[in-house]
């Protein structure tokens, strides 16, 4: 649905987006993870139209942006990180504006404004002013109106900045159903965010892609599947980082402790679970083994690895 080829953008001399290529295919909820700077805003205002890239295309549903950005705004709902709202107005006016300035059709309107305020969890608040909202309901408003013309795609740039643990649980719930049926591009430097709402991450580092793919897939790409960790009583650290460091699947160990405890975590290259070995290993030699787990890599670890590795 959407091709993006050696997409680039200057600002003077910084190079917002370095050549950057993508394929978005429709139905899908894509998030463009990246550090603050990375270039995620920047992508997805060219996206938009609102700004022109240096190089490269963007083409949207057989539209360029070279010639044809008014067909794509047309496909188009786009949610800015600060949602561009009359203050003044209710919500209930301001969404029949909105409406009015998308040119829909009068009739069946009210249903599809009273649809899209269900949608977002906007019913409670249909007769207030917008400036009396809280910073969720406005962001809910923003979102409404992104939707107002039912377009095939959605935009949004940090959606759930600034809101609170039970605002971005509503955000995100209201994005994965409005997911099923439109492609959403979804930019945060949230990883939690990514990990519950995304079918597919692409991240985003010094305006290039480091990575695309699900988080499972990013997993397989990393130096690292998964880590365990133990905590030794008893144990010298060089004897006991040599005990592991030997151990097939093994790519490295990290140790530390103090008052005779020590904490070791084997990051483990291999689809084998390693902790029988490693309990078998242990018993080898008079330590006392108090703690013994499996940790499943996360999303942080992946950005972290990725980004670092990078910068570089």
């Amino acid at each position: 649905m959407i091709e993006i080829s050696g997409l680039t953008r200057y600002y003077g001399d910084l190079c917002a987006l370095d050549h950057i290529s993508l394929t978005i295919e429709k139905g899908k909820i894509l998030g463009l993870l990246g550090p603050n700077g990375a270039g995620k805003t920047t992508a997805m205002r060219i996206l938009t139209g609102y700004l022109a890239p240096t190089e490269g295309t963007v083409t949207v549903k057989g539209h360029s942006i070279d010639g044809g950005i008014l067909e794509i705004k047309k496909l188009i709902g786009y949610l800015p990180e600060s949602a561009p709202l009359y203050q003044d107005m209710l919500v209930y006016d301001y969404l029949q504006y909105v409406a009015d300035i998308r040119e829909m059709p009068k009739e069946g309107r009210e249903g599809k404004i009273r649809e899209i305020a269900a949608i977002c969890g906007l019913e409670s608040v249909m007769h207030r002013s917008v400036h009396e909202l809280s910073k969720g309901f406005k962001q809910r408003v923003g979102l409404a109106h992104a939707m107002m013309s039912d377009p095939e795609i959605l935009i949004l740039d940090e959606p759930t900045a600034g809101l609170d643990p039970n605002q971005i649980a509503e955000i995100r719930d209201i994005i994965k159903k409005i997911g099923r049926e439109k492609t959403v591009i979804l930019s945060t430097h949230i990883l939690s965010e990514v990990e519950a709402t995304c079918d597919r991450v692409v991240i985003i580092n010094q305006g290039r892609i480091v990575a695309d793919g699900s988080t499972e897939e990013l997993k397989r790409t990393t130096t690292e599947d998964y880590a365990i960790s133990l905590l030794l009583k008893g144990a010298p650290e060089g004897e006991a980082k040599e005990l592991f460091a030997g151990l097939d699947g093994v790519a490295s160990v990290d140790a530390s402790g103090e008052d005779g405890m020590m904490r070791l975590r084997l990051s483990c290259r291999t689809g084998d679970d390693l902790r029988e070995q490693v309990y078998s290993r242990v018993k080898t030699k008079d330590w006392a083994l108090l703690e013994l787990t499996r940790e499943s890599k996360s999303l942080e670890s992946i950005f972290s690895e990725l980004t670092q590795e990078k910068e570089g």
